[in-house]
């Protein structure tokens, strides 16, 4: 099965880490030098895998038509990684093994420890029901129906990446301060 797409959703507000003290939009906050973004973007390059922006004209919407948006601009793809852009300390390898995973099973839901985290991978025979979502709602439902089916796959990673967004200021330097310890 060719590989799905990576949809990396860029369209929120960033409302909070601007509250908390931030000086920019989340998405462009400095870590190590980098964008968070670009770390991001850097992580799904790095996993070898195709990857399409979702940041609509006008700059905002919620989860759901993000999602929505993605879809529609790549209909032919065998399927989709659901990739939030504010977890610049993802892993390529966990990128790779949810792709990996897709092959299985129609959904794929990394957890770290307790924590459920992203990429939330779908497969294509998902397209219609992520092509209508909208507003803030993301696919949770989407996820709870293909449990009771049996359909959903989740797997264990030991990446803290696929759960530690950046949503205030605090997480930011948080983040910062990992990236300092694994150079120590």
């Amino acid at each position: 099965m060719p590989a799905p797409v990576v949809l990396i959703l860029a369209a929120g507000r960033g409302e909070r880490f601007l509250s908390s003290g931030g000086c920019t939009h989340k998405l462009a906050a400095l870590l190590n030098g980098k964008s968070v973004l670009e770390h991001v973007i850097q992580a799904v390059e790095t996993a070898n895998l195709r990857w399409y922006l979702v940041c609509p004209e006008g700059g905002t919407c919620g989860m759901g038509k993000s999602i929505s948006l993605g879809v529609h601009a790549t209909l032919q793809a065998p399927g989709w990684l659901i990739l939030p852009a504010d977890l610049p300390l993802i892993q390529p390898s966990s990128l790779q093994r949810v792709a990996a995973e897709l092959e299985e099973s129609s959904i794929v839901v990394p957890h770290y420890q307790n924590y459920s985290g992203h990429p939330v991978g779908f497969r294509q025979e998902h397209r219609a029901e992520l092509l209508a979502l909208s507003g803030d709602t993301g696919a949770k439902e989407i996820v709870r129906r293909a449990r009771q089916g049996e359909e959903a796959k989740d797997i264990f990673l030991s990446d803290y990446g696929i759960t530690h967004d950046i949503d205030t200021l605090a997480d930011l330097q948080a983040a910062q301060r990992l990236i300092d310890l694994s150079r120590d």
